[in-house]
């Protein structure tokens, strides 16, 4: 039989550490969850924030 009083203290401990840190991990991955963006060009990133020094 499981304790009442020990989950809810595990709880209030969870919910005080989140408040601190913040959630380390999600409850979900990125690709468990249905509103996933569609995938860009992994070096768009890089090229649209290219410095104006570095040549193509």
């Amino acid at each position: 039989m499981t304790n009442p009083d020990h989950t809810s203290s595990e709880d209030r401990d969870r919910r005080r550490l989140d408040a601190v840190f913040g959630e380390v991990l999600p409850e979900t991955t990125s690709d468990e969850r249905e509103n996933r963006e569609p995938d860009r060009d992994r070096d768009a990133w890089f090229e649209e924030n290219r410095p104006p020094h570095h040549e193509r």
